[in-house]
């Protein structure tokens, strides 16, 4: 089988079953999607990744196939569901990485897990303060509420339009397919994101963390000076992209992966 083959899988959890996709082998890299997304948002950086390491992209828990348990979600409970996937993997050392919203989760569960985290990469994540906390921000972005004749469709798809470019409609669509599977809840992840209490959290998180953001998403750029200052982190603007960069640069986004686990790997191989 190609080291690039995609092989997806089901874990077991206490909530149900988790869905992951992985490819290659060696080390392993957790990634994280952002909200209302799922494991499609690295379809392109996974085989990449997957060239020198385990790459490993799950269904946030409540989002794409993975179990989608009732009561409020949080961030708290997302990242129960990330424990429960490496336990169920046995990865007992992995490096983390996670996309805006999957960044918030990453941060908490590189709080908890500490050392078991190798490396940690943050790619747009917000820095959830107190500012964040109060409503600061961009507000509901996904909500549409259904139309007989469908055209929340269109709605949906325009709520989003503006982060993408013209020629990037395949992107928009994986975008679209993922919130329809959600619609329901479609902004818990957003609002979950903005009742987390960050500021005690970060002092637990022991691995080597980069923060980095592509530079028309600007609402998360003011992220990377408050990571920096809050963990002493090192901070990258990508050349290009904006929220969806895991797709819209799919090859500088794996080779900024590669770099920093490269660098943190198990014999810290350059």
């Amino acid at each position: 089988m190609s080291t690039t083959t995609l092989r997806k899988g089901y874990a077991s959890s206490r909530f149900g079953q988790l869905h992951y996709v992985e490819c290659g082998e060696g080390e392993p890299v957790l990634l994280l999607h952002q909200t209302p997304r799922s494991w499609t948002e690295y379809v392109d950086v996974l085989p990449l990744v997957g060239a020198r390491y385990r790459a490993i992209a799950m269904d946030t828990l409540g989002y794409g196939a993975s179990a989608k348990p009732e009561g409020p979600h949080s961030v708290e409970r997302f990242a129960d569901g990330v424990t429960d996937l490496v336990d169920a993997l046995g990865l007992d050392r992995f490096h983390l990485v996670g996309h805006h919203t999957g960044g918030v989760i990453a941060v908490e569960v590189a709080a908890r897990l500490q050392d078991r985290v190798t490396s940690l990469m943050l790619s747009a994540a917000a820095f959830v303060d107190a500012e964040k906390r109060n409503g600061a921000g961009h507000g509901r972005i996904d909500h549409v509420d259904p139309k007989p004749d469908g055209s929340h469709l269109l709605e949906l798809w325009n709520r989003r339009r503006s982060f993408y470019r013209p020629g990037e409609e395949a992107a928009l669509t994986r975008y679209v397919i993922d919130a329809l599977t959600v619609l329901n809840r479609v902004e818990e992840g957003h609002e979950s994101l903005r009742r987390y209490i960050m500021e005690p959290r970060l002092p637990h998180i022991t691995a080597r963390t980069l923060a980095v953001c592509a530079p028309g998403d600007h609402y998360s750029l003011p992220s990377l000076a408050k990571f920096a200052a809050s963990l002493g982190c090192e901070t990258r603007v990508l050349s290009d992209g904006h929220a969806a960069a895991p797709e819209q640069v799919a090859e500088e986004f794996a080779r900024t992966v590669l770099a920093w686990v490269s660098h943190h790997d198990g014999d810290n191989s350059a």
